[in-house]
């Protein structure tokens, strides 16, 4: 029988260069372990690890991974029944657990700065059938992308991330590894901060924070992500690190890399890195993920979000001042699906606290011109490069390829419709006139964010019915937790603080 990527239509000159490539430099190196390593619906990375033949092997033919693990809510429990009948008709190839095979990106090959003699490789799932796995979220993006791509355009990213770092009371081991206090999900680790906060930018605390903060220049730098940037944030043991633009597709993958890798190297530290947007203590400031995107004219290379020259008869907040035509109606799709789209910005109960005023957060569904209380910041100017949309609404740890995809639809629809924005704001925090369905006000927590989700035609349309119906199940069952939770503050603590 042919190789499994030959029969998944993957095994082309180019690929099969790039798998020699990679075969060479796994004998060479002296790597002794591979993680094939793959991104749930979560953001979170599950791994196989192989010793390197059998990684080399895995190339042409994968390896077997149980398909329950896109069926997890994130607690790690299955969100479906995968053992009754009815499975087959909602989500025909998830039967009784079976397995589905992952396949590695031969492109992807990083050698592991923090752990010794290993390498991971990208993966995704694919059926036994040699069909690719469309609930899969890496899968949704380059879907995503190639309707984009339909409009003879690309769309290209840069990260602006920010996160906590602590330092674990029991640098061994964390506090969280006592076995009669194993639970499901487990005991967040103890710590301390590594800054007091408040001093944004403060050189002294980043002085304090010299050795975390050089693991993560470090773990970023070893794995090839352009780190711009790492600076002290505002709130205690905050920090954010600022990465270069990149198209869509390998920004999402940086993410990531960099999520796993920080996480991992400060923790064989004795730190503890979190993503999760409001850790659970007082006094902390919230976390956003601030996602600056523009459009790329596929032919010439140009910047389709920049026009040459202001529109006539149009002032500073008007979005054709600033934007070309179709970057206006980019915007406008923004706005409109911003609602339909928060739930793959901000995936978790816990990112609805963010939304607070004056918080340099967004609180109502407003675009402003270099405005960072508004949730879409128009940055640039006629005749800029650079201009840009920096969406502020995102939480840390969303997962990229579906916070990515959620913008591509909603921006597509309002370019399908020629749709105009409103006038910027310049008092993004004030009280607005609403409709009936508050349609200016970002959703205030999970459930009413699943609810906008599931009733967003643009979703529908750019994500699939079916993906709409299973990724509404698993934060069903998130926020049905959620709320039967005796103690919400302890839920985050377990649900989020040690894991994302």
């Amino acid at each position: 029988m042919s190789p499994f990527a030959t029969r998944c239509g993957l095994d082309t000159p180019a690929r099969q260069a790039a798998v020699a490539h990679a075969t060479q430099l796994l004998r060479a190196s002296g790597i002794e372990l591979v993680r094939l390593a793959w991104c749930d619906v979560h953001g979170v990375t599950r791994c196989k690890t192989l010793v390197t033949e059998a990684a080399i092997e895995a190339l042409h033919n994968g390896v077997g991974m149980v398909s329950t693990l896109l069926l997890k809510d994130t607690s790690d429990r299955t969100a479906f029944k995968v053992f009754e009948a009815s499975i087959s008709d909602e989500l025909p190839g998830f039967e009784f657990a079976s397995n589905l095979l992952l396949m590695p990106d031969p492109d992807s090959l990083h050698i592991l700065p923090w752990a010794d003699n290993t390498a991971w490789l990208q993966c995704q799932p694919w059926f036994p059938n040699a069909q690719p796995v469309e609930l899969d979220s890496r899968y949704q993006l380059q879907s995503a992308l190639a309707h984009l791509a339909e409009q003879g355009l690309g769309l290209k990213c840069g990260l602006e991330i920010e996160f906590h770092i602590y330092r674990l009371q029991d640098a061994t081991q964390g506090n969280d590894l006592d076995p009669d206090l194993a639970a499901w999900p487990g005991r967040a680790p103890a710590v301390h901060m590594i800054h007091p906060g408040y001093r944004l930018l403060s050189e002294h605390d980043m002085d304090q924070c010299e050795e975390p903060l050089r693991i993560v220049q470090h773990t970023a730098q070893g794995l090839g992500l352009p780190l711009l940037s790492l600076e002290i944030e505002f709130g205690p043991s905050q920090v954010e690190a600022v990465f270069s633009a990149t198209d869509a597709l390998t920004a999402a993958d940086n993410m990531v890399l960099f999520r796993n890798g920080v996480r991992q190297a400060l923790r064989r530290a004795g730190y503890h890195a979190t993503f999760m947007c409001r850790p659970p203590f007082q006094h902390i400031m919230s976390s956003g993920w601030h996602l600056h995107q523009s459009l790329v004219d596929l032919d010439s290379g140009r910047n389709a979000l920049m026009r040459d020259e202001a529109a006539p008869l149009t002032q500073a907040h008007d979005a054709r001042h600033t934007l070309s035509d179709v970057g206006a109606h980019y915007l406008a799709g923004l706005l409109d699906h911003a609602k339909g789209s928060t739930l793959l910005c901000t995936p978790t109960a816990n990112g609805y606290g963010r939304f607070q005023p004056n918080a340099l957060a967004p609180q109502s569904i407003v675009w402003g011109r270099d405005n960072r209380g508004a949730m879409l910041r128009v940055i640039g100017q006629a005749g800029d490069s650079a201009t840009r949309i920096e969406n502020r609404l995102g939480e840390p740890a969303a997962n990229p390829y579906l916070y990515m995809a959620s913008q591509i639809h909603a921006g597509l629809a309002g370019i399908a419709q020629q749709r105009m924005p409103p006038l910027a704001t310049e008092a993004p925090y004030q009280t607005l006139p609403v409709d009936d369905t508050g349609s200016t006000r970002i959703p205030s927590h999970l459930g009413e964010a699943l609810k906008a989700f599931q009733a967003d035609a643009a979703m529908a349309q750019g994500f699939g019915d079916a993906f709409v119906r299973y990724y509404s199940r698993i934060k069903q069952a998130e926020q049905q937790r959620f709320e039967a939770a005796e103690d919400t503050l302890e839920f985050q603590r377990r649900e989020y603080f040690g894991r994302i």
